[in-house]
C-alpha cells in the first residue's frame, strides 16, 4: 500500500509561486500600517506559513510586530487583568493541554463556572468568527470578553487598563506599549491588539501527521488506515458494498488547508432538544441554527479532553462511539450524521485506527514551546 503523501501537480506550483513571492519581496515581512495603532519603527514579525497552509489574514490596522508579540505574550499571562489577580488567560488555556481546559467548565475568580468548555487556542490566525457560537467576528473582539465577564476574570476593562499603566514592576508595562504601538498610553484596544499577536503566533504545524504530509516519516498500518477511515463516507456501497466502513469525518473537520476544521457550525446530534444552550441560534435568533456549535480543530485533540461544546466527553473514544451510534435526531441536526442509518457501524478494530490517526494529530513541540510559556 502507498502511504506516501499526495501532492498534485498544481498544489506544487501554487506553494512554488509563494515561495518565489516571499523571496523575491522586499516588503512582505514589513508591518502594513493602515491605522492610528500602527507603530512603522517596530520590528517586523517573521511570521513563517507552514508548508501546505493558506496564508494568513492578518488585519492591516494590526500587524505582526516583535515587541507586539511579546507584549502580548506578557499580557495573555498577567494575572493582574483579573479581579483579584489570581487569574491569567493562560490559567483556562494551559498548554500542556492544547491550550485547552481540562475541565469541562472554567472556574473563574469568583468561583462561578462558566457554561461552555474552553476551546483550544490553536491556528486562530486562520479562524473566522470565534467563540463555540461565533459571536466574535474578530480575534481582537474576542479577545475583550473574558477580562470584563462576571463568569470569568470580572474586571472592568477601565480598572484593567489603570492597573497596566501604573504598573512599577521590571516588565513596565507602558514602555512596553511604547515599543509595540508608539504610545505609552495603554488602551483596551491596544490591549487586545498585542494579545491578539500573540495568539497568532500559535501555530501548530510539526505532528506526525504534518511530518508524514512533509515526507520526514511514515504512518504506521494502523494510522494510515485510520487516516482512510476518516476521508471517507460512511457506507459508501462503492467502496465498501453491503457495509458501513467510512468515519465521515472530513466533511466537518476538512483537511483542506490543514485546519481540520471547516470553520462553520453544526448540530451533530447530541441532544433532541436546546433549552439549556441554542448555540449558534443564541446569536443569529434563527431556529434553524438551534444546536449548532462551531467546529472545533483536530490538532492536539489527544490533549484537550473533555470535548464538545458542554465537555461531555471524557475521552476520545467515547467521542468515536457517539459518532459510530449516528447521534440524536432533532429538526436541525446535521445531515452528515447517520442516525437514520443506525450508525457508522464501524468495527472495534476500525475504531481502534481513527483513533491512532488522532493521535498523529499531536504536537509536541507546539505546546512545549519556550516562546509560548508563561515568561513572568
Amino acid at each position: 500500500m502507498d502511504k506516501t503523501p499526495y501532492t498534485s501537480v498544481k498544489e506544487s506550483i501554487t506553494w512554488l509561486l509563494l515561495l518565489t513571492c516571499l523571496i523575491g519581496c522586499d516588503r512582505c515581512q514589513e508591518p502594513n500600517c493602515e491605522g492610528p495603532d500602527c507603530n512603522p519603527t517596530a520590528t517586523p514579525y517573521p511570521l513563517e506559513i507552514p508548508p501546505f497552509f493558506p496564508p494568513m489574514d492578518i488585519p492591516a490596522d494590526n500587524p505582526l510586530t516583535e515587541e507586539g508579540v511579546h507584549l502580548g505574550r506578557l499580557l495573555f499571562w498577567e494575572k493582574s487583568l483579573s479581579l483579584d489577580a489570581s487569574m491569567s488567560c493562560g490559567s483556562c488555556h494551559l498548554p500542556l493541554h492544547g491550550f485547552s481546559d481540562p475541565a469541562p467548565y472554567s472556574t473563574g475568580v469568583t468561583g462561578a463556572q462558566g457554561t461552555r468548555n474552553a476551546m483550544a487556542l490553536i491556528n486562530l490566525g486562520w479562524a473566522t468568527s470565534y467563540f463555540w457560537d461565533g459571536r466574535a467576528m474578530t480575534l481582537e473582539e474576542q479577545i475583550l470578553e473574558p477580562v470584563a465577564h462576571p463568569d470569568e476574570m470580572a474586571l472592568t476593562w477601565t480598572e484593567a487598563v489603570s492597573r497596566l499603566q501604573a504598573d512599577a514592576s521590571e516588565v513596565n508595562y507602558p514602555e512596553q506599549f511604547l515599543k509595540a504601538f508608539g504610545t505609552s498610553t495603554i488602551t483596551s484596544n491596544l490591549t487586545v491588539k498585542a494579545i491578539a499577536q500573540f495568539l497568532r503566533t500559535l501555530i501548530s504545524a510539526d505532528s506526525k501527521f504534518d511530518q508524514w504530509r512533509r515526507g520526514e516519516t511514515n504512518l504506521t498500518d494502523d494510522e494510515f488506515a485510520g487516516y482512510e477511515m476518516f476521508l471517507r463516507e460512511g457506507g459508501d456501497p462503492e467502496t465498501t458494498p453491503g457495509g458501513q466502513f467510512g468515519g465521515d469525518c472530513f466533511h466537518c473537520h476538512t483537511e483542506a488547508g490543514l485546519q481540520f476544521s471547516d470553520y462553520l457550525f453544526h448540530n451533530n446530534g447530541l441532544d433532541s432538544s436546546f433549552v439549556s444552550d441554542a448555540g449558534l441560534a443564541g446569536v443569529s435568533g434563527a431556529a434553524l441554527d438551534s444546536g449548532k456549535f462551531k467546529t472545533p480543530t483536530l490538532r492536539n485533540v489527544a490533549l484537550s479532553a473533555p470535548y464538545m461544546h458542554d465537555g461531555r466527553f471524557q475521552t476520545l473514544e467515547e467521542v468515536i462511539d457517539h459518532y459510530n451510534s449516528g447521534g440524536v435526531p432533532s429538526l436541525t441536526v446535521d445531515p452528515f450524521m447517520k442516525y437514520t442509518t443506525g450508525g457508522l457501524e464501524l468495527s472495534p478494530v476500525q475504531k481502534t485506527q481513527l483513533l491512532a490517526f488522532l493521535h498523529t494529530l499531536t504536537d509536541s513541540a507546539f505546546v512545549s514551546a519556550p516562546q509560548f510559556q508563561d515568561p513572568h
